[in-house]
């Protein structure tokens, strides 16, 4: 039994590319504020955005390249590519963030005076920018979107205290705030970065979804009268968003025509509501021999658990 839940195609390509221009746009004018206004945060960020719109641009791409529809290659279609875009995102912040604290931290022993009212300007101008873009971006499913997501509300976070610094400035004395502030935006965002590759990494390896307690489902399934065991039980995700799962379903030998029907409508019933989109059930009679079977001691309720031989 195969199933194909159809969910509502977003505009997530569309917002990206939106993101995409305006991002591309405002570094041109960030590069310029920092020059003007002598702020080291200002021109760390404008590293940090260039990366974002190098980014923001290769999401846009493989996003779009994702949408193709499946064929005799790819046979589950090109999600997945998606999920590239959202593996080089993390990579080009990690580089970039590496470049702006070598830039950061030899001020923090020569501190230099920025152009507070300019800082000021420029922050309220990338706020309202990037916000923009993070409202286009809402709701997005796929990790690409995510993370794409995340860095633009990592930089609102970061525009917002920069011009909480310049307001200082305007009153104190204090130009290694500049320097301080490049430096914990810059940690920020790695912390956050390294993170997100890590779930990037985890589904690359075709690790169990975060949103996918497969113990639960396994006990879920083993719950129907009809099934006597299950076992090569498998989710996996192909963006973020779009998951797969596969298992193996055994009844007993006398079960008829309609005790497997009511077994395959029940599991479609049970994931209905999820966010699988390729669903594979196989059904076998207790004394059929499973092709991908390999001997293990199945658990009984002597165990601690209902019968099961999944792996």
């Amino acid at each position: 039994m195969h199933t194909h839940p159809h969910h509502h195609h977003d505009d997530s390509s569309h917002d990206i590319k939106i993101a995409f221009f305006l991002n591309l746009g405002f570094v041109l004018i960030e590069i310029v504020g920092g020059l003007l206004t002598n702020s080291m945060a200002i021109l760390s960020d404008a590293l940090h955005d260039l990366g974002d719109s190098i980014s923001l641009g290769l999401s846009w791409w493989l996003n779009r390249y994702s949408e193709r529809g499946e064929n005799e290659r790819y046979s589950y279609g090109y999600r997945r590519f998606s999920l590239l875009g959202a593996l080089l995102n993390t990579l080009i912040l990690i580089v970039g963030s590496v470049i702006i604290l070598m830039e950061a931290i030899p001020r923090l022993l020569e501190p230099q005076p920025a152009h507070a009212p300019g800082m000021m300007l420029l922050a309220l101008v990338g706020i309202g920018v990037n916000g923009l873009a993070v409202y286009r971006l809402r709701g997005g499913r796929s990790l690409n979107v995510r993370a794409v997501s995340l860095h633009l509300m990592e930089d609102v976070l970061g525009w917002v205290a920069i011009f909480v610094v310049g307001a200082i400035l305007l009153f104190a004395d204090l130009p290694i705030l500049d320097p301080i502030l490049s430096i914990l935006i810059t940690a920020y965002v790695l912390f956050n970065v390294l993170r997100n590759m890590r779930a990037t990494a985890t589904l690359f390896l075709q690790g169990v979804p975060e949103d996918v307690d497969i113990r639960r489902l396994k006990e879920q399934i083993l719950g129907f009268p009809e099934v006597r065991s299950t076992h090569h039980t498998h989710a996996w995700s192909l963006d973020g968003a779009q998951h797969v799962l596969t298992t193996h379903i055994v009844v007993d030998d006398d079960a008829s025509k309609e005790d497997i029907v009511r077994v395959k409508c029940a599991v479609r019933e049970l994931i209905e509501d999820t966010d699988f989109v390729h669903v594979t059930v196989e059904v076998e009679y207790e004394d059929e021999s499973c092709s991908m079977w390999r001997p293990r001691a199945p658990l009984t309720a002597a165990d601690g658990g209902p019968q099961t031989a999944d792996r």
